[in-house]
């Protein structure tokens, strides 16, 4: 999760530097901004769509939310997805994560976005926008209440609606402050008057918000499942709202999902689960809603039960086809979460699930290391095209699959990539530039960086989410990793990162917390750090470990790239540079009173050189040591520094490129040097911030200007000169 205190950049570097006693290293200017162009290296999805949306008057144009990833739009001309939100920059990246979105029916350009990924007190307010040209570019208003987009709930809604009254009209429905209403497209907004459900700070609040002709129902998530407290409300003039009568009640309808309107039959269809999901759901309903007569009427395709139990979530109607709607399980784990599709209202529904084909081709980690990928799990997000009923899309925890037959299934997520990424690694050997350990997906091996990795995850075993991932600098085929896996949580690869294999042994700790990992230059040593445990050594390649008591607990360890008996390591809590010598054996402190109390700052060593350290201190900026971390001297110009890697040299340079996630007096940035950062710089731009970017960086050591750069929430992102 991303550091709210990242949010201000505090006190420059000299000034830092004057309060620990330090010397600086004179005063670094920026350069002129230089050209280049940035790309997504291409992983396809990974994240969670919490949401999509088709546009009800324009064939082919749709949008999708996700999580922590921003939104986007389908271009159906190029069959990919265009990213809206890239433009939030560090302190904006609690507006990377979409709460809702909304189109307005009568004017086809028009989007809305409700952005806010916590409602936690440090993450701040959310953010309302609002476009006139599909998000190209935007107007911002900010909002009286947080939003949770990565929270529980994140899949229910659609919380946003345009009133289908007054296209000036917004509905908005929050978690902890209510029904909100904007008379002005989203410039101003104030309490819904009328509204009767009281706001909690805790709980879900309005879950849903949908227009059944001229009325408005919004979903309330915070009852009990009983009659007494009801969980569904409607107004039909924007003023006075009530319960719907005749509602269910019960368990398996205490929270309504989501809900669609089928304009020919004049029926609202709800989904209900016992839990807002996208996890903890054991029960749920699926009910409809004559609006005309006020009958409603149970058509769930399955009832949870026994060893089957679930919730229901997505929903959404065949425009064009009275009668015809598909519906998604949700958090189905015994049977595997399926869509069922009736055609006469919900008398009878087909499983999708059973006849479904998948093609996975396009994106191979979606097999998770089996033979054949599962249809899915969290399935929140469900469309139906307006134009074609058979044309249907649906959200997972990890991709965005579609159909045009209801039987071939493919991931459609060209241009949507949502990965949280931790480490890069860029070998200055082998087929692969780049390797990459990753949240949920484990370490991916890139032969191209314009295809998803072919191997997929790396197996053998295979990770959730990486922990550690370092190369032997002078052995660059041999690669470790550490993370969350399913038979051991660290492994070896002797080709580069193609193939794995497990360690024949691990620390104790490391099944509690994998924690990060460091290979000695020579690849004869490896320091394994577990989080909830003292580090460990092994000198065999893993078959044995030892305890390093002198190892500074919690710190991340560290290889030299020339020296194969020396590792560092930097210790946070105290401010404190700890040497290991003897391979590893014992670590002694150097350096002290260096900045302390953030476990986020990160030390890296130019490769080639030993001892040559660099300190990323955050806002206390960056820092730098030629004696092996004996003493450390602050750069100057640097305001902010958040990681630190290397790239190949300038032609005629001696020196690595410098590439930094920090800000200088001009603010904050992506930033380089050729010139052992006597001068930075910006080479990002104001369209392309990613939000928060501080996890990793490295440049290519074969391609000067190449740069890979980590996101969390928009995957890798590299930037080269043009």
């Amino acid at each position: 999760m991303p550091d709210p205190s990242r949010r201000t950049v505090l006190a420059g570097t000299a000034a830092a530097a004057a309060l620990a006693g330090l010397p600086t290293q004179g005063h670094a200017a920026e350069a002129r901004h230089p050209a280049y162009r940035w790309r997504t290296a291409v992983i396809g999805g990974t994240g969670f769509v919490t949401g999509i949306l088709f546009h009800p008057a324009v064939p082919g144009l749709a949008y999708a939310r996700t999580d922590i990833g921003g939104a986007y739009r389908w271009d159906r001309e190029t069959a990919r997805w265009t990213p809206l939100t890239d433009h939030f920059g560090w302190d904006d990246w609690n507006l990377l994560g979409v709460e809702a979105l909304a189109v307005d029916p009568a004017h086809p350009d028009r989007l809305y976005l409700a952005l806010g990924t916590y409602t936690q007190p440090w993450a701040g307010d959310g953010a309302f926008l609002r476009s006139d040209d599909r998000g190209a570019t935007w107007h911002r208003t900010g909002l009286p209440a947080r939003l949770g987009a990565n929270e529980d709930g994140r899949g229910t809604g659609e919380r946003l609606l345009v009133d289908p009254r007054d296209s000036d009209t917004l509905w908005l429905g929050t978690r902890h402050d209510g029904l909100l209403r904007s008379t002005d497209r989203g410039a101003t907004w104030s309490a819904a008057t009328g509204f009767p459900a009281t706001p909690a700070d805790t709980g879900q609040g309005v879950t849903l918000l949908v227009a059944a002709g001229r009325t408005v129902y919004a979903g309330w998530g915070d009852a009990d499942g009983t009659s007494a407290r009801p969980n569904l409300y409607r107004t039909a003039d924007g003023t006075a709202w009530e319960p719907v009568p005749g509602q269910p009640a019960g368990a398996s309808a205490r929270v309504p999902v989501r809900a669609a309107h089928d304009h020919h039959t004049r029926e609202l269809y709800v989904t209900y689960a016992d839990a807002p999901g996208p996890n903890g759901q054991s029960t749920g309903s699926v009910h409809k809603l004559d609006t005309a007569t006020g009958a409603w009427t149970d058509v769930t395709p399955a009832v949870p039960g026994g060893t089957d139990t679930f919730g229901y979530g997505g929903v959404a109607v065949a425009a064009r086809r009275p009668g015809t709607v598909v519906v998604s399980t949700n958090n189905r784990w015994s049977a595997v979460d399926t869509l069922y599709r009736t055609t006469d209202g919900g008398r009878s529904w087909v499983s999708l699930e059973d006849t479904a084909v998948l093609d996975v081709s396009e994106t191979p980690y979606l097999r998770w290391g089996r033979d054949e990928p599962t249809f899915g799990w969290w399935i929140q997000a469900v469309a139906v095209d307006p134009y074609d009923p058979e044309h249907v899309l649906y959200g997972t925890g990890a991709t965005l699959y579609g159909t045009r037959d209801l039987v071939h299934w493919a991931p459609r997520v060209r241009g949507l990539e949502e990965t949280s990424v931790r480490q890069l690694l860029s070998p200055p050997t082998g087929a692969a530039h780049l390797i990459s350990g990753n949240g949920d997906v484990g370490v991916l091996y890139h032969e191209r960086l314009t295809a998803s990795p072919a191997r997929g995850m790396a197996t053998n075993p295979v990770f959730g989410t990486a922990t550690g991932l370092a190369l032997a600098a002078a052995k660059p085929s041999y690669v470790v990793r550490t993370g969350w896996g399913d038979h051991g949580n660290g492994a070896f690869s002797e080709d580069g990162g193609r193939t794995w294999a497990p360690f024949p042994a691990q620390p104790a700790h490391a099944g509690d917390g994998p924690g990060p990992i460091a290979v000695s230059a020579d690849g004869g040593v490896l320091l394994w750090a577990p989080t909830n445990g003292p580090a460990h050594r092994s000198a065999d390649g893993g078959a044995s470990w030892e305890e390093v008591p002198s190892f500074p607990q919690g710190a991340t360890p560290l290889a030299d790239p020339a020296d194969p008996a020396a590792f560092y390591a930097y210790d946070t809590a105290t401010g404190t540079l700890y040497a290991g010598t003897g391979h590893g054996r014992t670590f002694t402190a150097r350096a002290t009173g260096l900045p302390a109390g953030d476990s986020q700052f990160q030390l890296a060593v130019a490769p080639g050189r030993t001892g040559d350290l660099w300190l990323s201190a955050k806002e206390h900026g960056l820092y730098r040591s030629t004696d092996g971390g004996v003493s450390f001297t602050a750069v100057g110009g640097v305001r902010a520094a958040y990681t630190l890697g290397f790239g190949k040299a300038a032609p005629g340079a001696r020196y690595p490129a410098l590439y930094l996630v920090g800000a200088t007096d001009s603010g904050p940035a992506v930033l380089c040097s050729d010139d052992r950062a006597g001068t930075w710089t910006r080479i990002n731009d104001d369209a392309h911030q990613w939000g928060w970017t501080g996890q990793a960086i490295t440049g290519d050591p074969r391609v000067h200007g190449r740069v890979y750069l980590a996101t969390n929430g928009r995957g890798i992102q590299y930037g080269e000169r043009i």
